[in-house]
């Protein structure tokens, strides 16, 4: 069900090292920026509106309890460059922010394409962080167009549940239930998260080979690659163009319950310390 490649198949060297330096997307060797959004905006605002739909409601998916809102109390720029998604418990009920992007982009052939963010989580104790979920991720644009799930095709760059200091890079393609990404479960891995604190996440598409079996899909955390899958792994193009040749878009959200991390308990606690805080968002393209 997991797989990792014994060798990351090239390494990526950033201009711009430091995460002082990196609020502002980094430069990186062979790869030219696309497109970014640095957040700016003063504190307690929504984020700029031409690049993200900001949900509002229910999705009633996953069995999540929270009803994503439209409003700074749950999706703020910080002020400081930064957007910072916000749980709140409200009586019974859960309330939170996700953002789905405007931008869509298609990994071209002959290049390598990459799409990273900078995300911390909030302070509060991990043990008060149970049904807390938050995700960096992308769909098929097609969702859009009425392909099902997970037909369109989703990558997880980072998902962690519970403030467990565990993060997972998976896709999910194909049929439900089972099929090629054994679904609902899907094809991925982890890796151990040092802290709560700024961590790079980044997936890579190497389209550069010429014969789709063996293009590669390559996840990193700080520049350490985590997961891997090749196209002939998948073993059926259809499939995997959707997840390499077919338009994708963005999205950062903080749910809370459901199936994979359970309900939140006694102990859980909302507000900025259950936060998921993004510094960038950004794709680029090797020249």
């Amino acid at each position: 069900m997991r797989f990792q490649s014994p060798s990351a198949p090239f390494l990526l060297l950033p201009l711009l090292a430091s995460v002082a330096s990196a609020w502002n997307a980094p430069s990186y060797d062979g790869y030219q920026l696309v497109w970014v959004d640095t957040f700016a905006g003063p504190s307690g605002q929504l984020p700029n509106e031409n690049n993200w739909n900001i949900l509002d409601g229910n999705l009633g998916v996953n069995n999540e309890l929270q009803t994503y809102k439209r409003s700074p109390r749950q999706v703020q720029t910080s002020g400081g460059s930064t957007l910072q998604l916000v749980p709140w418990r409200e009586g019974s009920s859960w309330t939170s922010g996700r953002l789905e992007s405007k931008y869509t982009f298609t990994p071209q052939a002959g290049r390598r394409t990459m799409a990273e963010a900078l995300i911390r989580f909030g302070g509060n104790n991990i043990g008060t962080k149970q049904g807390i979920w938050p995700a960096f991720w992308l769909l098929g644009d097609s969702i859009r167009h009425g392909t099902p799930w997970p037909a369109c095709g989703e990558l997880d760059v980072l998902e962690t549940v519970n403030g467990q200091l565990t993060g997972y890079g998976t896709i999910h393609c194909n049929t439900f239930p089972g099929g090629i990404c054994n679904e609902p479960t899907g094809r991925g891995a982890t890796v151990a998260m040092p802290n709560q604190d700024w961590q790079r996440w980044r997936i890579v598409w190497d389209r550069t080979p010429g014969d789709w079996r063996a293009e590669s899909i390559t996840w990193y955390m700080n520049d350490q690659q985590f997961h891997y899958v090749r196209g002939d792994q998948i073993n059926d193009q259809t499939v995997w163009a959707s997840l390499t040749a077919k338009p994708l878009f963005f999205i950062l959200n903080v749910a809370v319950g459901g199936n994979w991390p359970g309900y939140p308990n006694g102990n859980t606690l909302d507000g900025y310390g259950a936060m998921m805080e993004v510094a960038y968002v950004a794709q680029y393209s090797s020249w």
